[in-house]
């Protein structure tokens, strides 16, 4: 149970992070979802939105985020 409490500590304290910076880095001139190399269409009736750019770094970032928690655990 010590490992699995450990996780969730950081775990909590990584989406403490990511919503620190959500709120207080609104400002900046690219925001999660609308960087470069997204998709997004907009027609009369039509929405089409694809953030390609976006899925691939966050793919990364958990990646990272998950092989130094599994280097921890082991």
């Amino acid at each position: 149970m010590g490992e699995f409490g450990k996780i969730l500590i950081f775990v909590g304290f990584m989406l403490v992070i990511v919503g620190l910076m959500l709120t207080f880095f609104e400002k900046l001139p690219f925001s999660i979802g609308r960087l470069p190399g997204d998709i997004y269409i907009e027609k009369e009736n039509f929405r089409f939105y694809f953030p390609i750019t976006t899925s691939i770094l966050l793919s990364i970032l958990l990646s990272v985020i998950f092989y130094i928690i599994g280097k921890f655990l082991r």
